[in-house]
């Protein structure tokens, strides 16, 4: 019943038995974890930045050493220095790779990552910026309890994972294979709407409250928005002329967004995927759904020029990205 509920058929997970195992005490309401919570999440997203960063410089085809800036994104680490040192250090970058760690963003962070990275590889001539995010829902498990039942739907929707990408300009012929540009970018958040998505850090780690009202506040919102980024697009009048790359929060999101902007039914199909095939895992969720739309555009003839990748997040705030295919 979850499953069809929240559309996710598979997720990752880093908890398992063998961490209850050595930590019982996670499993025991009001338990002071976070410090236990903290060592298991602090290896497992350098763990996973390093396997997705690794996957992504091998396809990229040209050596670690080329990459000059990291862009790191993370909500589920605390610690000093940062994620970004201990990625760096694995991957065996040069000691002098710039680095920006951006935390806590929730799940517009990876579309943050994209604008951060553009922007990188904009002003600094011959730059190859490698984007990198990492969670875990470590520092937010709870054990089961019954007076807590949509506990069950957040554990079946979210997931842990890590994702990778590089971001340059004046891409280099034979050598380099991008398929989007990353054309213009727009953030802003909702005034007087802090509180309808809320995390609190405390001894027994990170407790979330989503607000009812969060899909009626994007609906009311999001066609504006999305024309802020459309009219920079030469010569798009309408939606359905896009391709579109929109992180899935989850299904009554995505819902919502294809009923209000009248999109096509099959608009939506590489974010829908991506939440069927990983659950919402938060910053990384836009990257799967890039790969996916990659999939997709390289298979077509003919397709759409221009796309939107679009995320949604604490704030509330909007993070949208107009895109141009290179197919």
């Amino acid at each position: 019943m979850l499953g069809k509920t929240t559309t996710v058929r598979t997720r990752y997970t880093v908890m398992s038995k063998e961490i209850l195992d050595e930590y019982p005490e996670l499993a025991t309401e009001g338990t002071a974890t976070i410090s236990q919570r903290l060592s298991i999440a602090n290896k497992a997203v350098t763990e996973m930045a390093k396997d997705a960063s690794l996957a992504c410089i091998k396809q990229w085809g040209r050596p670690a050493e080329d990459i000059t800036h990291v862009v790191y994104v993370s909500s589920s680490e605390i610690r000093l220095p940062g994620g970004d040192l201990y990625l760096a250090n694995e991957l065996g970058l040069r000691n002098d790779v710039n680095r920006v760690m951006l935390y806590f963003l929730g799940c517009y962070g990876g579309v943050t990552g994209l604008r951060v990275a553009k922007d990188i590889a904009e002003n600094n001539p011959g730059s190859r910026v490698l984007l990198t995010t990492s969670e875990t829902t470590i520092l937010g498990f709870r054990p089961p309890s019954k007076s807590r039942p949509y506990d069950l739907v957040g554990a079946a929707l979210f997931g842990d994972g890590a994702a990778a990408a590089i971001i340059g300009a004046d891409p280099i012929a034979k050598t380099e294979s991008p398929f989007l540009e990353l054309s213009y970018a727009v953030q802003q958040f909702l005034p007087g709407t802090h509180s309808v998505i809320d995390g609190r850090l405390s001894e027994e780690g990170i407790n979330f409250k989503l607000g009812r009202d969060l899909p009626q506040k994007i609906d009311d919102n999001i066609e504006g928005f999305c024309n802020k980024l459309m009219e920079k697009a030469n010569n798009v009048k309408d939606f359905n002329d896009m391709f579109w790359a929109v992180h899935p929060g989850g299904p009554a999101i995505l819902n919502r967004l294809e009923t209000t902007l009248k999109l096509r039914g099959e608009k939506l199909d590489c974010s829908r995927r991506a939440l069927m095939d990983f659950g919402n895992v938060s910053s990384n969720t836009i990257i799967y759904v890039l790969e996916y739309m990659r999939e997709e555009l390289m298979n077509k003839e003919i397709g759409e020029e221009w796309g939107l990748a679009l995320a949604f997040g604490p704030g509330i705030t909007f993070e949208g990205i107009l895109l141009r295919s290179l197919n």
